[in-house]
């Protein structure tokens, strides 16, 4: 093999790299590993085709040319179905402001003649406590949910959601709070970056900074102790520790730098940890936000729990089918015992 064969023509990847000796973003970063994984995979391929006779690598480049064209009309789905859920989720918003009205009590429904309250019973406004039932009524919210969290929530008014935009994969939350003793912040953020939404790949994610109240922090938990004996001051200590609270979640788990190196431990916590974080705003996303009042009812977790029903139900018969095919098996691995007649 001549010198010009062995060498292997980078170009693709190099078009890849930002002009001008400008540093990488994290843009440049995504499209040049992809642009090196496509390398690799080329190479790789080539290689293989390599060993094959003239007559079958004809055939495999065909079906290889047939697979382009897929990638392509796949490529252009996920570009339309982009353009599509963008043009619903304009669509929905008068829907949503139609709720926030109801639930907030700014407005009641149209057409509907809602009865006046009973003399002397309190006047309720809107549809108390909307949310925080609607979370508690879903299973993965309802984990990160405490006592503490609750009264919090309890002013918790809307939540939508958006794409990040046109340049970035991903998508943002919003949480709208009435005034509370809590907290200062009106509007409470989460921002999931994502390097593929098909997948989906978690990039990062990002969260508002709460500008707590004082002595309201429910992420932390004041802890007192008594002092030591012969300690000069009897006066208690206090330490302040974090908790557990719903409220972590605009504190996602901070994603390293590429000087920053994990250990194999460390490396599968923050990936366990990414995982719920994400699995909690999708929940967010897909469940809560577009069906709401069926969480609020407690409707769509009794169809939620059907559907668990049914797929035990199937994953038993699936265990019990396994189970006789075994029992099956060891019948015919080992020989059965002959059998002694009748002795007449």
């Amino acid at each position: 093999m001549s010198g010009d064969e062995k060498k292997i023509d980078m170009s693709d990847v190099a078009a890849a790299l930002p002009s001008g000796g400008a540093g990488l973003t994290d843009e440049d970063r995504a499209g040049l590993v992809s642009a090196i994984q496509d390398k690799l995979e080329t190479l790789m391929s080539q290689n293989f085709l390599a060993t094959l006779s003239p007559a079958v690598r004809t055939r495999v480049t065909a079906l290889q040319d047939i697979q382009k064209s897929h990638d392509e009309l796949k490529e252009k789905f996920l570009e339309e179905k982009a353009a599509l859920e963008a043009k619903y989720q304009k669509l929905y918003e008068p829907l949503y402001n139609q709720r926030l009205e109801i639930v907030a009590g700014d407005k009641e429904p149209e057409g509907a003649e809602v009865p006046a309250a009973e003399e002397g019973a309190e006047v309720e406004k809107g549809v108390p406590e909307f949310w925080l039932t609607a979370m508690k009524n879903n299973e993965i919210l309802a984990e990160q949910i405490t006592s503490r969290d609750e009264p919090a929530l309890k002013y918790l008014k809307d939540i939508r959601w958006s794409q990040l935009g046109e340049e970035l994969k991903g998508f943002k939350l919003e949480f709208y709070f009435v005034s509370n003793p809590y907290f200062k912040n009106e509007v409470l953020t989460k921002s999931y970056f994502m390097i593929d939404e098909e997948e989906p790949i978690l990039e990062k994610a990002e969260g508002t900074e709460i500008e707590w109240n004082a002595g309201k922090n429910l992420t932390q938990k004041i802890m007192k102790k008594k002092p030591k004996k012969g300690a000069k001051s009897s006066k208690p200590i206090t330490k302040t520790e974090p908790c557990e609270s719903f409220f972590n979640f605009f504190s996602p788990p901070a994603v390293p730098t590429e000087e920053e190196e994990l250990d194999e431990e460390e490396a599968e916590e923050l990936q366990e940890m990414m995982e719920q974080d994400y699995d909690v705003g999708s929940t967010l996303r897909e469940k809560i936000i577009p069906h709401a009042v069926s969480w609020y009812t407690g409707e769509a977790a009794d169809l939620e729990d059907l559907d668990d029903d049914e797929d035990d139900e199937d994953d038993d018969e699936d265990d019990e089918d396994e189970d006789e095919d075994e029992d099956d098996d060891d019948e015919d691995d080992h020989p059965k015992p002959r059998g002694r007649g009748r002795r007449g």
